[in-house]
């Protein structure tokens, strides 16, 4: 099994049930980060990896804004965080 792919899916199903409760579309960073549990500190770990809410943040621009749901997020977290 490829470890990388693993990991990728991993972060990304963590990404996607954090953000089970956000009420979409979420239209700005401080929404968000506001839609974590636990806002920037929620953290998704996998293996050695770790990874904030508001670390992820960084990765984002406002042009990518609105999200239309959770897994657009995680899409996109994880295709630039380069996992």
């Amino acid at each position: 099994m490829d470890m990388t792919k693993s990991v990728k899916k991993q972060v990304h199903e963590q990404i996607v049930g954090a953000l089970i409760g956000a009420k979409f579309p979420v239209k700005t960073p401080a929404d968000l980060i506001a839609a974590f549990p636990d806002g920037e500190n929620t953290t998704c770990r996998v293996g050695d990896l770790k990874v904030t809410a508001g670390e992820a943040a960084l990765l984002l621009k406002q042009s990518d804004f609105p999200f239309k749901n959770a897994k657009a997020v995680a899409d996109l977290i994880v295709e630039r965080a380069g996992i």
